[in-house]
């Protein structure tokens, strides 16, 4: 029997009383730039979930415009407005799988979908009395991490991995792009030789630059993520066929489905798994598990997330096949201040993994009035 159905045997369905949603604007620290452009703030949609006397958040990670995948910050406001928030007011639920029934009807919105999810785990798990981590099956009071560079001038980047290797971190990604890729990869393998290095293209090339990675197998890289197109597996196994350096997939895998083909084609050889992604922590668990299954591991990636989505990742991260160190690195790296209370800042390379009930983050609830709009409230 599951964890989820020993727990709901425990306590009675949870009726969610109300629900609001808030556009949260929050500048970064530096500028993020990747191969898709240059983001200068995190704008997100943030869900609280009320139910008694609980509450459980969670934010959303869809971008404003559809550069990493379809879903738009404006888009999600809108379905999660008119038509899933209204519907979810006075409904039970026994335990976070039954959402599954209520979601049924509506194609792909995953993101937007999985910001409800993973708002109903929090305030489920707070119920219990539980951290969401126990609930989601996972272990261990910290998690190894990583750190994920944005582009910039190749100097100034050795500069970045030397600050961060000296802070402990166990991997370093390099965002690359056509242009800015070879010349990067091998001033930082001469300069770092020891080091965890990997690669993220963000699907800015294609397999006509297959001379390209094949390149890159001297270069001792832990694996190059997404390299192709963000919707075809087909050609990432193809790729996989004529280099060495593991293939990992990221915006390619929004489905278990997905996930499978791509791991019986032998297209993915490391598995990032970004919780909204997936669709929630229900999906995530079934990408780990199947993951597992064919040995291969898996990392938890990130989208600038504030401490709500950071914790989040943090307690899924605890789960025994997330087997590489993920983007879970410390928020002040990106935010100035953050909206939660706690200080979610990683020491020698390890995150620990935030303490108390459901994902152990409270809302700095002064500061998150000077940084929302557009306020949205449903129920009583």
């Amino acid at each position: 029997m599951s964890d989820t159905s020993l727990a709901s045997q425990a306590r009675p369905p949870l009726v969610i009383e109300a629900a609001e949603l808030r556009l949260v604007r929050l500048p970064l620290v530096t500028p993020f730039t990747i191969a898709t452009g240059t983001m200068h703030e995190k704008l997100f949609p943030l869900l609280r979930l009320f139910s008694g006397d609980h509450e459980g958040v969670a934010e959303g990670v869809m971008d404003p415009l559809p550069d990493y995948l379809a879903e738009t910050t404006a888009g999600a406001v809108a379905f999660l407005s008119d038509v899933v928030l209204p519907g979810l007011i006075g409904k039970a639920f026994a335990n976070p799988n039954a959402l599954d029934r209520h979601f049924a009807p509506w194609r792909g919105n995953r993101m937007a979908l999985a910001t409800v999810e993973m708002a109903f785990w929090d305030l489920w798990a707070r119920s219990l009395g539980l951290p969401l981590q126990t609930v989601l099956g996972g272990e261990g009071d910290a998690i190894d991490v990583g750190v994920s560079l944005g582009i910039g001038p190749i100097n100034g980047t050795l500069d970045r991995i030397r600050a961060h290797l000296d802070q402990g971190y166990k991997r370093i990604k390099l965002k690359i792009m056509p242009g800015h890729d070879l010349a990067l990869i091998r001033a930082a393998r001469e300069a770092f030789p020891d080091a965890h290095l990997t690669v993220d293209a963000n699907s800015s090339y294609t397999l006509a630059d297959t001379a390209l990675f094949r390149t890159l197998d001297d270069f001792n890289l832990d694996y190059i993520e997404q390299p192709l197109a963000w919707d075809d597996i087909h050609d990432h196994a193809v790729l996989q066929a004529r280099v060495k350096t593991p293939i990992c997939l990221d915006e390619c895998l929004g489905t278990v489905a997905q996930t499978r083909k791509a791991l019986q084609s032998d297209a993915a050889r490391v598995v990032n798994i970004k919780v909204g992604r997936v669709g929630g922590h229900s999906s995530a668990r079934a990408i780990h598990d199947l993951a597992a299954a064919f040995d291969v591991p898996v990392w938890c990636g990130g989208m600038l997330e504030s401490g709500v989505g950071r914790a989040h990742n943090i307690h899924l991260s605890t789960l025994p096949n997330f087997r590489k160190p993920g983007d879970t690195s410390s928020a002040s790296r990106y935010f100035s201040r953050d909206i939660v209370v706690e200080r979610l800042e990683a020491a020698g390379g390890r995150m620990p993994v935030p303490k108390g009930p459901g994902t152990g983050v409270t809302l700095d609830h002064d500061f998150l009035a000077t940084v929302s709009a557009d306020v949205r409230r449903f129920g009583a």
